[in-house]
């Protein structure tokens, strides 16, 4: 083979050296999240990552953050706390710019301690859990309201229509622990207690077993906190147990995989929201998701909304943190956000105060499994 001139071959060295730093400037953000893509919260984890990627696929589009294309790396940690650890430790390894949507209390709580010792931020935890708000945790950035305060709207819906008559079903780990701490703080407002409140296993619960515990106590409403499959069962438990009893959930149950799995059961159980209406055209945050769903030939679930604004916080902190991003200065960025408008909703950050977003409000499923407001 002839050798190039001396000359020429200058030239070629510098063009394949260019070429790598063009490349390297356009070098993908990694993302990265673990969740249970498999397992009892499978359904809304799809609906959640598909409202994140809608939103990421529209940023990349137009040309990435400062030139960066985003680069969203799904593991699947089967819903097991355990697995969500050692996915976080593998993303961190890969260089992810950051933690995103983990799935689930204890599972969120078990990646808390990589975050002070790797130096990265976690970005919307799919968890309204209070343990995650207070106290501040500098690399831990909340989107969505707490559980505590969900749960303690449902009470508080309740009770203004006059039932007084209210059972409390929880999964036994710090998620059900959590959420029932707002349940409890509702009735004392109201000045009662529940009529019953059991606890169920999260792994293999019975629920047929739970559920005939507290049926004699004749509640009229019961609040089930737990996750997919479980609270499908207990409320199908209730009405084969011949009760007429006002179901109620949390949030995290808002997708159309729960209300498809509920069957005739989902016609008026009340499930409470931590985002406004899908349906809406109030807000230019819903109507850009309702658009972006539309083209993308998906069907806009409360849960796809949780997604796709948790992107859109995550995006802005990229644009804030400057083109030459490190986790560093992500979280710097998030933590000077003080006033930022998604769209018809306001989220603010500071050193003191990361939770994000306080909406709460009530929903109830029609007879075609549509969500009231």
């Amino acid at each position: 083979m002839a050798l190039l001139p001396q000359t020429a071959q200058r030239w070629l060295t510098l063009a394949i050296l260019s070429t790598g730093l063009m490349t390297a400037a356009r070098a993908d953000l990694l993302v990265g999240q673990t969740a249970g893509i498999t397992g009892p919260a499978a359904g809304s984890v799809k609906e959640v990552t598909q409202g994140a990627r809608l939103y990421f696929d529209e940023i990349n589009a137009s040309g990435g953050v400062h030139g960066h294309k985003i680069d969203l790396v799904s593991l699947d940690d089967k819903f097991d706390p355990k697995l969500s650890a050692a996915n976080a430790k593998t993303l961190i390894d890969k260089g992810a710019i950051a933690l995103f949507l983990t799935r689930g209390t204890p599972h969120t709580q078990a990646v808390m301690p990589l975050l002070s010792e790797h130096k990265i931020p976690l970005v919307a935890p799919s968890s309204g859990a209070m343990v995650l708000h207070k106290p501040v945790h500098p690399w831990l950035f909340n989107v969505r309201a707490s559980y505590q305060r969900e749960a303690e709207r449902a009470i508080e819906h309740l009770t203004s229509i006059g039932v007084t008559r209210i059972a409390l079903l929880q999964v036994d780990d710090s998620f059900g622990d959590d959420a029932v701490a707002g349940a409890m703080a509702g009735l004392a407002k109201a000045k009662q207690q529940p009529v019953a409140h059991e606890k169920f296993a999260r792994d293999k619960p019975d629920m047929a077993a739970v559920v005939a515990r507290v049926l004699p106590k004749q509640p009229q409403a019961v609040l089930c906190i737990g996750t997919g499959d479980a609270v499908v069962q207990g409320m199908k438990a209730v009405r084969a147990g011949g009760s007429t009893a006002q179901l109620v959930t949390l949030s995290n149950n808002a997708s159309a995989g729960f209300i498809k799995d509920l069957g005739p059961v989902a016609h008026g159980v009340v499930v409470t929201q931590v985002f406004p209406p899908e349906r809406s055209i109030a807000k230019a945050v819903i109507k850009d998701a309702q658009e972006r769903a539309r083209k993308a030939k998906l069907e806009l679930t409360p849960s796809m909304i949780e997604g796709y604004v948790s992107a859109k916080v995550l995006v802005e902190g990229l644009k804030r943190a400057g083109n030459k991003v490190n986790r560093q200065s992500l979280r710097d960025a998030l933590d000077g956000m003080k006033q930022y408008d998604l769209g018809g909703l306001e989220l603010g950050y500071s050193s003191g105060d990361h939770s994000g977003l306080q909406y709460v409000d009530i929903a109830i499923l029609d007879e075609s499994g549509k969500f009231r407001r």
